[in-house]
């Protein structure tokens, strides 16, 4: 009998996961807003607003080893609530220094590193904890609705720290606030279904690199991780929709808008689908025909010159890319056991991360040499040949029936 997603929410644990995660990615989408925003009020300065996203995707890189050896022999549920009240804390403390006066660059600066240490904490834990709230068999509709809550979150976090700000950035750094208290709450509540295994071995320097070990020996997830590294690395088309906006469909800021909401609106629907609908055979192949899905619409975004035709292609794209994302994190969660789920999402989690920033850098400089229109088209074709590749070097990928890797 089909176990539908409502069956998830009856179980405590997962609901109150799936609340703090709704409050603490809204909350960073939020603050992320504002930061920035701010940032820029205070200096005027280009360079400072680029140092502030440099603030917070350093500590991603640089921790990664190890952010997933602390996730492995210390409570995760533990971890993700200190760093939400340290984020509940950073939030406070813009909120006290946007009324009293006192905030400029240094503690703007010092506020968005905090913030960036603690995400790459929090989100490694978070992510290795999920398998423990519930029933395996059930774990692909769990990080399918778990996905709904980071793309919801990207759909209303800048939308609500613009209008916050709108009326002061104190607004912002105060919702943001309470709200992430709440989700540490929520957090610090639940009650895991399976107990962890501790990583007892001693802290190493092999034991730290572990994760990366295990990937590369277990070509299964090497297969996983480093498609999505190649896929989203040539697939970053995205990252050029403001000349797309302005140069091609002469849509202005309300379609700039539009255009960057809509594969996140994509990618909710279909990933509520998958909730009530989860995949079952031929996952594999369903896998690489999503990335070709995927990069066909890419190319399909890149010709078009009709807003609602490119919206229908950014849809597209942010649906068939969760489909793929949801199959990826299963299938990393499944195959790895649970002592090194830690140090493996690290890993995963910094392919995911350095292949969003390095696509839009690759996007763009291509761009600079041969347009938008080329580069977008050059990024959905080399998506498509990389599943293709992919589907010859790891052919024990392209053969998985079900998400039990069998």
């Amino acid at each position: 009998m089909r176990q539908s997603g409502d069956s998830l929410f009856k179980q405590s644990s997962f609901t109150k996961f799936w609340t703090s995660r709704i409050l603490s990615s809204t909350s960073s989408q939020m603050l992320s807003v504002a930061i920035g925003w701010q940032m820029y009020e205070v200096t005027k300065d280009a360079f400072s607003l680029g140092m502030v996203g440099l603030a917070q995707f350093l500590p991603m890189v640089l921790l990664t080893f190890v952010v997933g050896h602390v996730a492995d022999r210390y409570e995760r549920r533990r971890i993700v609530y200190i760093c939400q009240i340290i984020d509940s804390l950073v939030a406070g403390l813009l909120l006290w220094g946007s009324i009293e006066g006192w905030i400029g660059r240094e503690q703007i600066l010092a506020a968005a590193a905090i913030l960036g240490v603690t995400r790459s904490f929090e989100g490694t834990s978070a992510s290795s904890l999920l398998p423990q709230l519930i029933e395996k068999k059930l774990l692909q509709q769990a990080i399918s609705i778990s996905t709904t809550a980071g793309q919801t979150s990207q759909i209303l976090g800048p939308m609500v720290g613009g209008l916050l700000y709108g009326v002061g950035a104190g607004y912002v750094y105060g919702t943001a606030s309470a709200a992430l208290l709440i989700g540490a709450v929520m957090t610090y509540l639940i009650r895991l279904k399976e107990q962890p295994v501790r990583s007892k071995e001693p802290v190493t320097l092999r034991s730290v690199f572990l994760g990366l070990e295990f990937v590369i020996r277990h070509p299964l997830i090497l297969g996983t991780i480093s498609l999505d590294l190649f896929a989203v690395l040539l697939g970053g088309a995205t990252a050029l929709l403001p000349i797309f906006a302005k140069d091609i469909l002469h849509a202005g800021p309300l379609g700039l808008g539009l255009l960057r909401t809509a594969p996140a609106i994509g990618a909710l629907i279909v990933s509520l689908i998958l909730a009530y609908y989860p995949l079952k055979k031929a996952i594999g192949m369903k896998l690489f025909a999503a990335l070709a899905v995927f990069g066909l619409a890419t190319m399909l975004f890149a010709v078009s010159t009709n807003l609602v035709v490119s919206v229908i292609a950014l849809l597209l794209i942010g649906g068939s890319d969760v489909i793929s994302v949801v199959i990826r994190s299963s299938l990393v969660q499944l195959q790895t056991p649970d002592e090194m789920r830690g140090r493996v999402n690290a890993v995963n989690s910094l392919f995911i991360g350095t292949s969003n920033q390095l696509g839009e850098f690759e996007s763009g400089t291509v761009a600079g040499f041969t347009g938008a229109v080329p580069a977008a088209l050059i990024g959905g074709v080399g998506t498509i040949i990389v599943a293709g590749l992919w589907m010859y070097l790891f052919p024990s990928l392209r053969k998985i029936r079900s998400l039990a890797g069998n």
